[in-house]
């Protein structure tokens, strides 16, 4: 298994009233704008990336940070296996990821995803 990304998300009331911030003054790209979640990124760099996000669409939490890998079952696999609290089960979501929350021993949600 391969980390491909890692993200922050930012939980905010409302992510484009953030905007002018993040492309304005910081002058990060916007290649993600579902209206509940924003994505800003540094250029076409994956390595600096920031998401903002009212509410997940699908999950019963929010996570506070993002982990894309390269094969998405297998670190679900490996977190039931080690008997880690999964929040939201492994879904195909409709935008385009395969992806599970986890929660960590201190109690921090998990995005894991994979791009499918």
């Amino acid at each position: 298994m391969t980390v491909t990304r890692i993200v922050a998300n930012l939980a905010v009331d409302d992510p484009a009233a953030d905007a002018p911030f993040w492309t304005g003054l910081l002058g990060l790209e916007t290649p993600m704008d579902m209206g509940w979640v924003v994505n800003h990124r540094a250029g076409s760099s994956a390595t600096g990336q920031v998401q903002l996000i009212s509410r997940d669409a699908t999950a019963p939490e929010d996570s506070r940070v993002s982990v894309e890998v390269d094969d998405v079952d297998a670190v679900h696999a490996q977190a039931l296996a080690a008997g880690y609290e999964i929040v939201h089960p492994l879904t195909d979501e409709p935008w385009g990821v395969r992806r599970f929350f986890v929660r960590t021993p201190q109690g921090v949600v998990v995005n894991v995803l994979g791009q499918h």
